[in-house]
């Protein structure tokens, strides 16, 4: 079995050989690693090319946050062939046999385009088996189904850990990269689904993520990204919905007051940013001027 293994690094080397270290272990499955860094600081190129030197290390110039980092790994994987593509978080660890598990479900069903597994946080804990659409759901983790057949579809997944069928990626394109981060996989499962794939849940496989690594960014740059990116992903899709586009309007809006009033500052002032870049069609990375902002220093 073939499958090119795409991990992104930002300044966390040791997170990323910790996360590969396993799979070069791997008996059955014998896989491309890639490895994207996204302009970290430091001497973390030099650490995982010392760690790993077998593996395909693509050093950005500059961030270009989890869409266009991963775009960069995928476009190096299309170039050598047709295997299915993995997308892995470093913080996340998945094993050989969830992944022949993962890479035999593509091949039984061609309607798919993606299959995830199922994913259990550092305590074992069900954190998300496959997503709901963002439009429609404020909470989009999918955790449980009606019945208890082992492939499920889903409408949108997570690219924590997530194979990619080949083919669908070159009908469907890749990432939108002004998502930078988050809500660019359910924005590439709605388009799978326009040409006529699907996305789906293996429930026979598993992964881990070890969601406490980024708890430090949660409150700021990961409720920035959240906020604009779900307006980027209705101006994609649901732009004439103007009841859609209405609700998470005055949503957001009472969001920053009531974060204001509980004294959430931080947060409150991310919300705020999200919705006039959202608003303005200010897209992209903004991981710099989010942390100023945050720290009370004005936008530019």
């Amino acid at each position: 079995m073939n499958v090119s293994i795409i991990v992104l690094n930002w300044n966390a080397a040791k997170d990323t050989i910790a996360c590969l270290q396993p799979i070069l272990a791997w008996q059955e499955i014998r896989p491309s690693l890639i490895v994207v860094d996204n302009a970290s600081q430091g001497g973390d190129v030099t650490q995982i090319q010392q760690a790993l030197p077998s593996v395909q290390l693509i050093a950005s110039s500059t961030n270009q946050g989890f869409s266009g980092g991963s775009n960069l790994g995928m476009e190096w994987a299309l170039a050598q062939g047709d295997a299915p593509i993995l997308l892995l978080n470093n913080d996340a660890m998945i094993g050989e046999t969830a992944v022949r598990r993962l890479i035999q479900t593509l091949e039984e069903n061609p309607q798919i385009g993606m299959v995830v597994p199922q994913l259990f946080d550092e305590h074992s804990e069900l954190v998300a088996v496959g997503g709901k659409n963002p439009a429609f759901h404020m909470q989009t983790r999918v955790q449980h189904f009606a019945d208890d057949n082992p492939v499920q579809q889903v409408e949108t997944i997570s690219g924590t850990a997530v194979l990619i069928r080949a083919a669908m990626l070159r009908q469907v394109g890749l990432l939108d990269e002004r998502f930078f981060f988050s809500t660019e996989m359910a924005d590439l499962s709605l388009r799978a689904r326009q040409h006529g794939f699907v996305c789906a849940v293996d429930r026979r496989a598993q992964a881990s993520h070890t969601i406490s690594r980024s708890a430090s960014l949660r409150n700021s740059l990961y409720v920035y990204y959240i906020v604009r990116n779900r307006l980027l992903f209705l101006g994609n899709h649901y732009r004439w919905r103007l009841d859609l586009c209405g609700f998470w309007l005055v949503y957001t809006l009472a969001l920053v007051l009531k974060l204001r009033l509980g004294g959430e500052s931080v947060t409150a002032r991310a919300v705020w940013l999200a919705l006039r870049d959202g608003l303005n069609g200010r897209f992209g990375g903004q991981n710099e001027r989010v942390l100023a902002y945050c720290r009370g220093e004005d936008a530019t």
